[in-house]
């Protein structure tokens, strides 16, 4: 598709920085594997390397999407040698962190991600344990995706500090909000990407593209009941977010 041809980092004829050697994909934070699912789409020859992830349903999911069997493991208990970031010369090794945005959210209690306050969001600095026992033996891309929410006034000394860390293992350092809405998606999905390449490059990130689609052009006609919220539980979050200041009265 036309609209994945800008998409550089995997472009052979991209100026700035381009991948040459084979590709070993780690994902810490792995979800279901929405990164590995985007990649495929995009046509990209990878391999899918290391998964952590610490919810047992998640993984199980995980593995079924993309024919793997990687256990259960939790982020506190992952160290830089359960990656095995080997031979390096000949891969090149892309590890994605998406960490959790529980504590950023303006749907959540927004109880930010500075390091050891506890909470979800906080587990940004676990990466950092990582990458720091890595020490040399550095992966050589890394790609983050959160709400806007990780850079905003309050989360914003977390956030520099984070970059002045990856600047100090070697890292150029570029993030920007994109919206899905976009880069044809119909859905208002705005999220802040971070992309970080060891060594001294330049990268830009995609131009926008025409909006095509609506969502009557994605959703079910017919959609079961169970995946419908009860009118008690929309009232009590509602009520919620109105005690919360998210929406007014």
């Amino acid at each position: 598709m036309d609209e994945f041809e800008q998409l550089g980092l995997f472009d052979e004829e991209y100026p700035q920085y381009k991948i040459e050697k084979p590709i070993r994909l780690c994902t810490l934070f792995s979800g279901l594997g929405a990164q590995e699912m985007a990649m495929k789409r995009l046509g990209v020859d990878f391999e899918i390397y290391k998964a952590v992830e610490f919810d047992e349903f998640a993984i199980r999911s995980y593995n079924a999407i993309h024919g793997t069997n990687f256990p259960t493991l939790d982020v506190n208990n992952v160290h830089a040698a359960d990656l095995e970031l080997v031979d390096r010369d000949k891969y090149c090794y892309i590890l994605f962190y998406s960490w959790p945005c529980t504590s950023l959210s303006l749907a959540g209690k927004q109880e930010g991600m500075e390091e050891g306050s506890g909470t979800a969001s906080s587990l940004l600095w676990q990466v950092k344990r990582i990458i720091e026992e890595c020490g040399d033996n550095l992966p050589d891309v890394l790609i983050s995706e959160n709400v806007t929410q990780c850079h905003s006034d309050k989360n914003m000394p977390e956030f520099d500090r984070w970059i002045r860390f990856l600047r100090s293992k070697g890292y150029s350092n570029f993030y920007g909000d994109l919206n899905a809405k976009d880069f044809g998606v119909p859905q208002n999905r705005d999220r802040c990407f971070m992309v970080s390449i060891l060594g001294k490059y330049d990268f830009t990130f995609p131009k926008e593209i025409p909006l095509e689609k609506v969502m009557a052009d994605v959703l079910e006609e017919v959609v079961p009941e169970k995946f419908f919220i009860s009118n008690e539980k929309a009232d009590k979050l509602i009520e919620q977010l109105i005690k919360d200041g998210k929406i007014e009265d």
